[in-house]
This record gives structure tokens, sequence and C-alpha cells, in this order.
């Protein structure tokens, strides 16, 4: 359930001593250890949406661990987003966390008003240095992507791969680049269909683009949205999944999945606003697999169906990625097909 915060001004600091406190501190932060701190969450979309899942998912571990109180707002649009950060910074919020990719500049100068405030948006753009209550993060899963398309260059049988997308944005991209390498480790000769609904949540919009792949000859879809793998099921042909496992709902479709986990991102930013010590950083380190932020989906259904040489060379890479011997190139250029 959606909830809306209360517009209330309020002193952030309970005491005269607490605001000495958070004065002698070097982002302004209040100390929290050992206590639970208020985290709120903006989201655009509905929290089942695949990204924000993620977030939504690592933050009600957080509070069932008992480190945080959890609230949220979805399907906030971009002209509301600044107004409803500011709601949960004047409510007492003391990290909010959110995806800012259609409201930088805002979003930014909203965080400059409150500096007691702990910000984590999701981001296309770096930290700024002067905002320094003000972190960023991103799905750095291209490892993972990348030994998904090791899976689906072993899969297909046309060479034809289709890939459907929301927007030709960095964090799309770039595990779009990934897969196909991955791809091209077992099909050197694929071709690839790749297309950009310009939507982060219309299944419909999704399945339509995808049907048209088929249509086309792709016999493996890349579902980087919702909606692609309802067209490959329904056209009998394969898909694989990003960010979620879905293979639950599709067991007869998705092959295989690159992961995102949440979890390592807002429990390092947790620590920091505990400690008094959250600042202006790119927390996308917390999530590469060496890191436990990306991981590839068991094969599950599929468990004896790929080839043994594709999954020999999954081991391999996947080894060489955690133990730095192996770095899957990060291209955040729009790919074409």
């Amino acid at each position: 359930m959606t909830t809306t915060p209360t517009i209330t001004r309020r002193n952030l600091l309970a005491s005269g001593a607490a605001l000495a406190l958070a004065l002698a501190l070097p982002a302004g932060m209040a100390r929290a250890q050992g206590a639970k701190i208020k985290v709120a969450g903006i989201y655009t979309v509905p929290v089942e949406q695949q990204w924000v899942s993620r977030i939504h998912k690592a933050a009600l571990a957080a509070q069932e661990a008992g480190e945080i109180e959890y609230t949220y707002s979805e399907n906030t649009s971009n002209t509301d987003y600044p107004r409803v950060m500011r709601e949960y910074a004047e409510a007492g919020t003391q990290l909010i966390v959110g995806e800012i990719f259609g409201v930088e500049q805002e979003a930014r100068e909203v965080a400059a008003d409150y500096p007691k405030t702990a910000f984590l948006m999701g981001s296309s753009f770096k930290p700024e240095g002067d905002l320094e209550n003000f972190g960023v993060f991103d799905n750095y899963i291209q490892d993972a992507s990348y030994l998904s398309g090791i899976i689906a260059g072993a899969m297909t049988k046309s060479g034809n791969i289709g890939m459907v997308g929301g927007f030709p944005i960095p964090e799309v991209n770039r595990l779009m680049h990934a897969f196909m390498a991955g791809v091209k480790e077992t099909r050197p000769d694929a071709t690839f269909q790749i297309s950009f609904i310009g939507s982060w949540f219309d299944p419909p919009k999704a399945k339509e683009t995808a049907f048209a792949m088929i249509e086309a000859g792709a016999d493996v879809m890349y579902a980087e949205r919702f909606g692609v793998s309802d067209a490959a099921k329904e056209k009998g042909v394969l898909s694989i999944g990003n960010v979620i496992d879905t293979q639950g709902d599709y067991p007869e479709t998705v092959v295989a999945s690159a992961l995102w986990h949440f979890e390592p991102t807002l429990n390092a930013a947790i620590a920091k606003v505990k400690a008094g010590e959250f600042k202006s950083e790119d927390y996308g380190v917390y999530s590469l697999m060496e890191a436990g932020g990306a991981t590839l989906a068991p094969l599950g259904t599929f468990e004896g169906k790929v080839p043994k040489e594709a999954v020999d060379l999954v081991t391999a890479k996947e080894a060489a990625i955690k133990d730095g011997s192996f770095v899957v190139e990060v291209n955040d250029a729009e790919p074409k097909a």
C-alpha cells in the first residue's frame, strides 16, 4: 500500500545537545548508532516493476531486521517528485531513496535545501562535490548480463535475438551491450533486433514490440521490460530475464536472468547514516558481482537443457569476474541493431 507523508515542519534534532553533535559531523548528519532510522522510498512506477521492486525488497528486509522504519510512495510523477521529496524531508526522514532519471536537477536542488537529510538516488549522473548529502547509485549488473548472454547464444537456433528496452539511457545500454558480448562468446554470427518502448512500465507495448521481433525471426528475446516474456511464451520462443527472476511465472520460457540485489547498496547507506558518515559518493560499486550486488539466476527448469560447454564457460567467466582477471566492458552508448 502506498504511504503518503504528512506535510509538517519538524526540527530534525531533538535537543540543543543533539544539534551541537550534528554540526560537528562532516556532512551535518546526526549519529543514530544502534537505533532505527527513518527511510522513505519515492518511486515513479509501481513497486512491482522490476527495477524498483529490488529497492523495495531490500528496504522491507532492512525493516524486518529492525534496522529501519520504512515508508514509501509509488507512481509519483516527475512533476510531483520534488514536492514529495520535500514532504519526507520535512517529516524528519533521515534517508530518502528513489530514482530521479527524469528529474535530476530538481531533485538535487531539493537535497541542497535539506543538508541534514541523506539522499540516495538512482541517477545517470555522478554525485556533486558541493552537495555532501546526495549519493547516487545504479544497477551495474553488466557482469550477470554478460553471463546471461552466453546462455542465450547457446540456446538460439536462428542466431536472431530480439531485445526490448525501456529507454536508451546508460543503465539500460550497458546491460544490453554486456548481454550482446556474452552472446557473441557462444554464437559469434548472432544478429540483434533492438527497440526501446519509451516507458519504464508499459507491458502491452513491450509485448507488441516483442511480437514484431519474433515475427521477424527472433527465437530468443532479451526481456529488459515486463511484457516481453509474455510474447515469448505465447509464440513458443525463449527469453532472458533482467533484474528479477521470472522463471517461476514462465517455466518453459525464461532460460536465465541477470539479477540485481540492492541489499548491499542499501545496507551500506544505512550504516553510514547511523554512523554520521553519509556523504556524496557513487554507490554503484555495491551492484557489482564481486560485491554481491549481481548474480546469474539458477537455471532451474532449464537445468540440463543448456549445452554443457556454455554452462562450463559461464562458470569459468564468473570465477574470473570475481577474482578480477576478467572485466566486463561498460559501454553506455545506445546499442544499435
